[in-house]
């Protein structure tokens, strides 16, 4: 079955956008050169204008996990709302026994650790140094969050939030535990909060992870774990 034909509605929205002139972030910055304000002190972008291009996301906290738990669906994001982090475990071991898991990689972070000791595998740690080729070998990797991102389905991660830079891409199966209190609304919210929680010291690895790793580069076919995890869970505690 031919795909539609997308471009047309492509054009009209660049058309549209380019009513709007771009604002000037960094102007204040270049004219007040070193004299100006700490980077963690320079205002927000002026994202207000650009929301309505994006898509529509609802006021209230349960709008908003409905539409991560849609997006998730979309991205082949396995999501899972659980009323207690023994549910979690409970749902977890089953997943670990369905796929055989032998053993799991994770880091010192309240949910994470306590989930992956429940599980009661032989976990590999990443907090005090790791063998490469010891974390390559671990059938999952549970780790925490900044951040869930109802607008886009996607994951804030960084690396004190998720143990590292690798811990989130070697393993196959990257599992992220997280409080209904770290769904924010769209991506300007989740930007904000990476400011609150790291400027100006900020981590040396930020970023969203939107589904699992994915390509359709070859004859537009989708094909997970192309660069990464090929399947992803997300657990939402209360």
């Amino acid at each position: 079955m031919p795909l539609p034909d997308q471009r047309e509605a492509v054009f009209a929205r660049i058309r549209e956008a380019l009513r709007r002139p771009a604002p000037h972030r960094h102007a204040d910055h270049a004219e007040h050169g070193p004299r100006h304000a700490s980077i963690s002190e320079w205002p927000l972008p002026a994202s207000e204008a650009f929301r309505a291009f994006l898509p529509a996301v609802g006021a209230t906290l349960d709008e908003q996990v409905a539409l991560f738990a849609l997006n998730s669906t979309a991205l082949k994001t396995d999501f899972r709302p659980v009323a207690s982090l023994e549910e979690a475990a409970g749902q977890l071991a089953a997943l670990a026994g369905e796929n055989a898991w032998k053993g799991i990689a994770s880091h010192r972070h309240p949910l994470a650790s306590a989930l992956a000791e429940k599980l009661g595998l032989p976990c590999l740690w990443t907090d005090s140094g790791y063998a490469v080729a010891g974390l390559e070998a671990c059938d999952a990797a549970i780790t925490g969050c900044d951040a869930l991102v109802a607008q886009t389905g996607s994951v804030l991660v960084s690396s004190p939030s998720a143990g590292g830079r690798a811990l989130s891409v070697l393993p196959p199966h990257h599992v992220v535990i997280a409080r209904s209190s770290q769904v924010v609304p769209d991506l300007a919210s989740a930007l904000q909060l990476a400011r609150k929680l790291y400027a100006p010291n900020w981590p040396s690895f930020l970023s969203f992870i939107t589904g699992p790793s994915r390509t359709g580069d070859i004859e537009r076919i989708l094909v997970l774990g192309a660069h990464g995890p090929k399947k992803l869970t997300i657990f939402l505690l209360p």
